[in-house]
């Protein structure tokens, strides 16, 4: 329904208030196809398609044990969403809020997974020495 349907209600009833019973909710912003209407659906889902299909592949090289490089990837798969957000006006269903919130919702995300998978034990590939401090004075 959106604000057209709310401007039709209050044509008809006098009053500028929203109305009670909400019919329809507005689609996310970009949330329009990423190809037009004439397009197959994969080719229209094109976005969502690709993060999904590197999450994927790094849950596959989880399960084959590659636990750093396929954790990796599902948070670089995560970071590429949001770039994608931020520089494609209509990504279809990867839109799922507001253009910042996907955004901050997927960068951090996506910045949170590859830091602990790079800090993960054995052999971490970062390592924070304030982290060391504080499990010193909580564990030992």
């Amino acid at each position: 329904m959106g604000a057209e349907g709310a401007a039709e209600d209050a044509k008809q009833t006098g009053s500028r208030r929203f109305p009670r019973i909400t019919r329809d909710t507005a689609r996310p912003e970009g949330g329009g196809r990423a190809a037009g209407g004439n397009a197959p659906a994969p080719a229209r889902q094109w976005p969502l398609i690709a993060v999904l299909s590197v999450t994927a592949l790094g849950l596959l090289l989880t399960a084959f044990g590659l636990f750093r490089v396929g954790t990796i990837l599902v948070g670089v798969a995560l970071l590429g969403g949001a770039v994608l957000r931020w520089l494609l006006p209509d990504v279809g269903m990867l839109a799922v809020r507001s253009r910042f919130t996907d955004m901050i919702t997927c960068s951090g995300l996506g910045l949170v997974i590859v830091l602990l998978a790079m800090m993960a034990q054995p052999d971490p590939w970062l390592k924070l020495p304030f982290l060391q401090d504080t499990l010193h004075f909580t564990v030992r």
